[in-house]
């Protein structure tokens, strides 16, 4: 099937996401006094299950200098390490979740700050009022530390962090990227909680591609039910109801069933998605309704992508000879992306 070229919101997704790094000992020394002594920042790799992912500064000082000199918000955690169950819940869930780590590294400089220990750790939870041996809390401040979001304690919860981020993205005037619109509405939704209905139609295949691009729907799958192809969706109640999802695709020869029982998956979900080489790359269940519905109208889903998404997109395509994984249904994105970009 052919696909469009990078479209120009995609190119300037790129453009203005350019992925943050916390500059090395040579950069930072030289924007600090002389003799100033730099802390390391952490390794995503071999650093505490309580920071996840993230690349994460380990002072407070040396993240106020990069905010000052990149414009860039400070996102700082406040963590205990090592923690409670609740901190390393929070730090191999919503911190190892690769489009927040992306969105963390990207627009904010990343701060943790660990809440059970002395000197600069302790002088900084002093100055922000923090408690000393606390759950995980998240802060987004200028560089003069003054709050640009309100303080986010909630450690179950995924959609409350990437909220903070995106508001904070609208308060300071920058550009918030499709990928993290995307993942706020799926987050919302799951952790509000997601209805469930099964249509019927003549081709499960256009049917996915129908449902997929229909606002509040979050999941589709394709399948068999009493003997008919059927399209399993679930969606946000708060966004759209079943009788609403009815009357948007009657016209097109789709009715609701009156069950959900007895439904049985097709072996090829996604079909239009299927028939691309973005089959091979790590999305979320909401990114691939969207992307499976563009590709459906011979229409590029790159400005649904991230910009790590879309490297490794690039990857794939470079490497056609290599035995990549079918990444279409794998709900657990964060063992997705580790065996997909690590193949």
């Amino acid at each position: 099937m052919m696909i469009k070229m990078l479209s120009v919101a995609a190119i300037a997704a790129l453009t203005a996401g350019a992925i943050f790094f916390p500059e090395n000992k040579t950069q930072q020394t030289a924007a600090l006094p002389p003799n100033t002594q730099i802390p390391e920042s952490t390794n995503p790799q071999s650093q505490p299950e309580e920071l996840g992912k993230v690349n994460w500064l380990r002072d407070l000082a040396t993240g106020k200098t990069e905010a000052e000199k990149s414009g860039k918000p400070i996102l700082i955690l406040f963590q205990e390490v090592p923690g409670c169950s609740n901190c390393t819940r929070y730090g191999n869930s919503t911190l190892s979740h690769p489009l927040i780590a992306e969105a963390i590294e990207t627009y904010f400089v990343p701060v943790c700050i660990y809440n059970n220990k002395g000197g600069k750790d302790a002088e900084a939870l002093k100055i922000f009022g923090e408690p000393a041996w606390n759950n995980p809390v998240v802060r987004i401040v200028r560089a003069d530390y003054k709050d640009v979001v309100l303080r986010m304690a909630n450690f179950n919860s995924s959609y409350q962090l990437v909220a903070g981020m995106r508001n904070a993205l609208d308060l300071t005037g920058a550009v918030v990227p499709r990928y993290l619109e995307l993942l706020e509405e799926e987050l919302l939704a799951r952790e509000a909680g997601l209805e469930t209905a099964t249509f019927s139609m003549y081709c499960f295949w256009s049917g996915e591609g129908t449902f997929g691009e229909i606002p509040g729907v979050v999941e589709t799958e394709p399948g068999f039910q009493d003997g008919k192809e059927v399209v399993k969706v679930q969606f946000n109640p708060a966004v759209v109801s079943k009788s609403e999802l009815e009357k948007k695709t009657t016209p097109k020869g789709i009715a609701a069933c009156s069950k959900n029982e007895g439904f049985r998956s097709d072996r090829e979900p996604k079909y239009y998605l299927a028939q691309t080489d973005y089959k091979y790359l790590p999305i979320t269940t909401l990114q691939a309704c969207r992307a499976n519905s563009l590709v459906g109208k011979s229409l590029s889903p790159d400005e649904l992508l991230s910009p790590r998404q879309l490297a490794l997109l690039k990857t794939i395509r470079e490497n056609p000879k290599k035995q990549w994984k079918n990444m279409i249904g794998r709900k657990d994105l964060a063992k997705a992306w580790e065996e997909g970009s690590g193949q």
